[in-house]
């Protein structure tokens, strides 16, 4: 039997859901542990479309009816596999014709309960949109770069507190040298799928830890509503001697690879200029990580002034720490009470 279900209805859900867009739009944007099982290739869905646009509709649903029918027995599989008892929620773009098909094709070939989310992937943005807009009770972490804020703030989420790790969802640490050991990049609009169900899983109402970014982590961009209310959040800010965050540094990324750091320090060549590029360079090749994160640090620390000093319409409150040990600072985090 086949239904149609509100989003709502769809994340509140426990049941498996089914995402029968093309691979490509899949990619770009889907809702999260939603398993992609297309209907369409990618070049079948611009060929269907275009048919569409430039023949007729009736002549599209003939061109679809013939690429599905070879690969009707691999749909049934490939759910039954997601959806081993039968019952999932199915989507496609608007909640339209392929959503609505696949579903009677899995019910005619044994599934018992199928849910088709009216409106789709669509619906899911929308939704997603509205929510994010929401404000929420933001705790701005800041500090110069290799202060350990991340580490701080997964001590915070050990001991209860509420974190939401905007470079962990980004799979980037935000500078340079911030994508090296990490996961791919998702896409900006899976970037704000993600923080969105990680948001869903916190009380609004209460303190929720962020650290201070910028408007690009990497290659993704924070969505603009949340953004805009860390820029308007009081800010923590966190000093500690250079020399210590280098010390940080060093142990987190020495052990990546000299080629990665090389690569990244040619990011630079820019900024920090022809002749630090190549001083920076030779103390790699000479293995002397921490005059490098020192170097480093002289370029980061004044951009980060920079733009903590344009951001004067807000209180911040610095917090002068010794080193970079994570517990002892949160607990001291803790103790100003703002």
């Amino acid at each position: 039997m086949v239904h149609n279900i509100t989003i709502t209805e769809a994340l509140s859900s426990t049941l498996p859901i089914l995402d029968v867009r093309s691979p490509k739009e899949y990619q770009q944007g889907h809702i999260p542990n939603a398993i992609n099982i297309p209907l369409f290739s990618d070049e079948e869905r611009v060929e269907v479309g275009t048919t569409y646009k430039q023949v007729s509709r009736e002549a599209a649903i003939e061109l679809g009816t013939a690429l599905v029918n070879p690969k009707l027995i691999d749909y049934i599989n490939d759910s039954r596999r997601v959806a081993p008892e039968g019952t999932a929620i199915i989507h496609c773009w608007r909640g339209g014709m392929r959503s609505q098909s696949f579903a009677k094709h899995l019910s005619d070939n044994g599934f018992t309960e199928l849910n088709v989310i009216t409106g789709g992937y669509k619906a899911y943005r929308n939704h997603v949109l509205e929510i994010l807009e929401l404000p929420i009770q933001i705790k701005l972490l800041g500090g110069y770069t290799g202060s350990g804020k991340t580490y701080i703030l997964s001590e915070l989420k050990k001991i209860g507190h509420q974190v939401i790790d905007l470079e962990g969802l980004a799979h980037h640490k935000g500078s340079a040298f911030g994508g090296i050991g990490e996961l791919p990049q998702p896409t900006s609009e899976q970037f704000s799928n993600n923080l969105h169900q990680e948001m869903s899983t916190l009380d609004r109402t209460k303190d929720i830890w962020i650290e201070d970014e910028s408007y690009s982590i990497g290659t993704v961009n924070v969505p603009q509503p949340i953004h805009t209310q860390m820029r308007a959040t009081n800010l923590i800010f966190l000093e500690i001697p250079a020399e210590e965050r280098a010390v940080h540094l060093v142990q987190e990324y020495t052990q990546v690879g000299d080629h990665l750091l090389a690569e990244s320090i040619l990011k630079l060549a820019k900024r920090l200029g022809t002749e630090k590029v190549k001083l920076a360079l030779g103390l790699l090749s000479e293995k002397n990580y921490y005059e490098v994160a020192l170097l480093s640090l002289v370029y980061y620390d004044r951009l980060y002034a920079k733009g903590k000093n344009r951001k004067s319409t807000r209180t911040v409150t610095t917090l002068s720490l010794q080193n970079t040990n994570h517990y002892e600072n949160a607990l001291t985090l803790l103790k100003l009470n703002l």
